[in-house]
């Protein structure tokens, strides 16, 4: 070989090297990137065409949403904006009953977050709602009461978002063998005499968390298979059960609050102010606890969530079968 030819030959090897390393570089830029999906190691070479598309890359499966959350039929207790006590569960509400088998897959597309750290977790569970066939209620609580100031973001599905604020905290303590109802709150507590369920009628044992409330509602004896014992309006009620337990202004406390139990159930105030006052301070997600009755109120009797021991109440997650 002559000089010229190994000249020749050297040039045409130092120009495949060139091109090799040219087309290496092309691939490794257009292949590269983050992790986390951001840009690659070269932005220039990101913004070149793939020398060779190969296998096309997976895209992400459309999230399905499970049947009970679509079509309209989900309902959240609480109001978008709403300011609620303490110790308010979210509780969703199904317009058919979730089979067993897909309420964890409904679990999964529910959401709690807070705006401010939680030291306590807390959980979803299923709850058996008086008024409902069984798998149509999920109640969320946290171990112990909401921290007053937190700001609740709630998503259920894609479809449905509820923000609301943990307003600040209020319970009364009601203790049917004293006759009396211990209010506190934010720190400050004050003593109130009332009037519970006489023997027989006792009102509800437990914790239960007001709903809603009413400045005058008509309280009618049948409902609640008590015959003809009244048919009335009864003001400054506070709805504490679904099965009909008010705290409301009862001119018979006006006798026997803070001396005798004489009510078909309810918890009685006296007319001087003092259910207005109670009334006008109290809001949903307040808690009203009776003590020294005897049967406890069930957890889909309103919201009874909080009767429930933490590991139960855990225990009621579809995630946890």
């Amino acid at each position: 070989m002559t000089r010229k030819t190994r000249r020749a030959g050297t040039r045409h090897a130092v120009r495949g090297a060139v091109a090799a390393a040219l087309c290496a570089a092309v691939l490794v830029g257009c292949g590269g990137g983050s992790e986390e999906g951001g840009r690659g190691p070269s932005a220039e070479s990101e913004d070149r065409k793939p020398v060779d598309a190969g296998t096309p890359t997976p895209r992400a499966k459309p999230v399905v949403e499970p049947a009970a959350l679509r079509g309209g039929g989900v309902r959240v207790n609480v109001h978008d904006g709403q300011r609620v006590g303490v110790g308010m569960p979210v509780s969703v509400t199904f317009a058919r009953p979730v089979p067993a088998a897909q309420r964890a897959a409904v679990e999964r597309r529910l959401t709690v977050r807070t705006t401010t750290p939680n030291t306590t977790p807390g959980s979803w569970s299923w709850v058996k709602d008086r008024n409902l066939h069984d798998g149509r209620r999920v109640d969320y609580r946290p171990k112990t009461y909401w921290k007053p100031g937190s700001e609740v973001t709630v998503r259920v599905g894609s479809g449905t978002v509820r923000r609301f604020t943990v307003a600040r905290s209020l319970v009364a303590t009601v203790d049917v063998r004293t006759h009396t109802m211990t209010v506190v709150k934010d720190g400050a507590t004050r003593r109130v005499p009332v009037t519970a369920g006489a023997p027989g009628m006792d009102t509800w044992n437990g914790t239960m968390v007001v709903s809603d409330k009413q400045r005058r509602v008509r309280m009618d004896s049948r409902t609640v298979g008590y015959g003809d014992a009244y048919n009335d309006d009864y003001n400054y009620a506070v709805h504490l059960t679904t099965s009909g337990t008010y705290l409301h202004e009862n001119p018979k406390a006006n006798t026997y609050a803070g001396t005798q139990n004489v009510t078909h159930g309810c918890i009685g105030l006296a007319t001087d102010g003092t259910a207005r006052r109670f009334f006008e301070e109290v809001i949903p997600g307040d808690v009203v606890r009776v003590t020294g009755s005897k049967e406890t109120v069930a957890p889909g009797n309103g919201y009874g969530d909080w009767n429930v021991p933490w590991e139960e109440w855990r225990a009621g997650s579809a995630l946890r079968k």
